[in-house]
């Protein structure tokens, strides 16, 4: 399995990039990566990192997509950027997977462009892990189809359950649609749509209608459904919940203990490590003919290196073949089509 990392991508880039590749080749010796950015900069870096050089090669790539640049026209004012080299190297075969913790929108609008899309899929998603009160959820979209179409949302209730069974392990992941109540008919006209196609379609088993906000965390539906300009409201406020609340209660304990201190601050760490995204790597990019994660922006080089674990995941568990199945048997019994 070839991967085509964009060495460019991220807030700590190229270094972490680098060493999160170095890494993953070190414990996954199936694969090969290609590091796609500015030769001038990466060639000496990898030299000073001693690794041998097997199994990973250097693309030239012309510039990047930076967080703070308008993605469209970033993609448009430089074409071989290594973002869009990424692409370009999955579309031609060169590559089975792009990862990238670079500009988001750069991400998707570079592989949207590619149009290199599984057969029968509309809009691919992106499927972010949360943690849950017993086990976790899949929220999805969280930002790739801002403005979703009711048979948008109804193939994600597919990919979603989907990558909640084969990829965390739920046997039968219970599928809800995000609204503002739980009560049948709630939402707006996309939304009770949505419901009715995903009630009438391949994944009717396992639906268990509309969700509310407080549903994402309780541990009462695996996979949450809902246009990317609402997932992502609800992913960045949770981030933020979390770490707030985290350092709050972490600093009220602390001040008040008198000794172990030190094994209550290892215990508040790990618990801290289910609210890390570095933990798994990124969101997959979901419905895309091969593999796309998606790193946040602050990854460091675990964070790089879990990415990389993931996507062997997604090609070793048949993630793409199921979704290609499932999407075709909604088309053959006429919905979302």
């Amino acid at each position: 399995m070839r991967i085509a990392l964009d060495a460019m991508g991220g807030d700590f880039a190229p270094a972490v990039n680098v060493d999160g590749a170095i890494a993953a080749l070190g414990v996954l010796p199936e694969i090969e990566i290609a590091l796609v950015g500015d030769r001038a900069i990466l060639d000496p870096m990898v030299e000073r990192s001693g690794y041998s050089g097997e199994r990973l090669s250097l693309i030239s790539a012309d510039g990047f997509v930076g967080m703070d640049e308008k993605p469209t026209e970033a993609l448009r004012k430089k074409p071989n950027c290594s973002i869009a080299r990424c692409w370009k190297m999955m579309a031609g075969k060169e590559a089975d997977a792009v990862i990238s913790a670079g500009n988001t929108g750069g991400v998707v609008a570079a592989g949207l462009w590619t149009k290199l899309f599984l057969k029968g899929v509309k809009r691919p998603g992106i499927a972010v892990v949360l943690p849950a009160a017993h086990g976790k959820t899949v929220l999805m979209d969280v930002g790739a189809n801002p403005g979703a179409r009711p048979e948008h949302l109804a193939q994600y209730a597919i990919m979603g359950e989907i990558f909640s069974r084969r990829v965390l392990g739920v046997g039968s992941p219970r599928i809800g649609v995000m609204n503002i109540g739980s009560e049948d008919g709630k939402g707006n006209e996309s939304v009770r749509e949505a419901y009715q196609l995903i009630a009438g379609g391949p994944a009717k088993s396992s639906f268990i209608g509309n969700v509310e906000g407080r549903d994402v965390f309780n541990g009462t539906v695996d996979v949450v459904i809902c246009e990317g300009f609402v997932g992502n409201v609800i992913l960045k406020v949770s981030e933020g919940i979390a770490a707030m609340m985290l350092r709050s209660v972490t600093t009220s304990v602390l001040d008040r203990l008198t000794s172990e201190k030190a094994v209550a601050a290892e215990a508040f760490s790990h618990a801290a490590k289910n609210f890390e995204y570095n933990e798994v790597g990124g969101a997959p990019l979901l419905g895309i003919d091969g593999i796309c994660m998606i790193s946040h922006g602050s990854s460091d080089a675990r964070s790089i290196c879990n990415a990389v674990k993931t996507s062997v995941m997604l090609r070793e568990r048949g993630v793409n073949q199921a979704i290609t199945e499932a999407i075709g048997a909604m088309a053959e019994i006429g919905i979302g089509s």
